[in-house]
């Protein structure tokens, strides 16, 4: 009896919510926060990961091209 209602309580995920950008885009295209601290070390430590995240998707849109091109 409990199985059934644990099944139903589950919410299927749609596509459009599959593929959402949500926390990446929010990390790319946030606005500034006056109330976060900002120094040199975090906004390096962010910049880097910025660019370590487009050359991820760079490598990634890379190996994609290559195996149907």
């Amino acid at each position: 009896m409990e199985s059934k209602e644990l099944k139903s309580d589950k919410k299927r995920l749609t596509l459009r919510e599959f593929f959402s950008m949500g926390e990446v885009g929010g990390y790319f295209f946030r606005k500034k926060d006056p109330s976060r601290p900002s120094n040199f070390n975090i906004r390096m430590m962010h910049g880097i990961n910025k660019i370590s995240i487009a050359i991820f998707l760079l490598g990634v849109l890379f190996l994609i091209l290559k195996r149907f091109i």
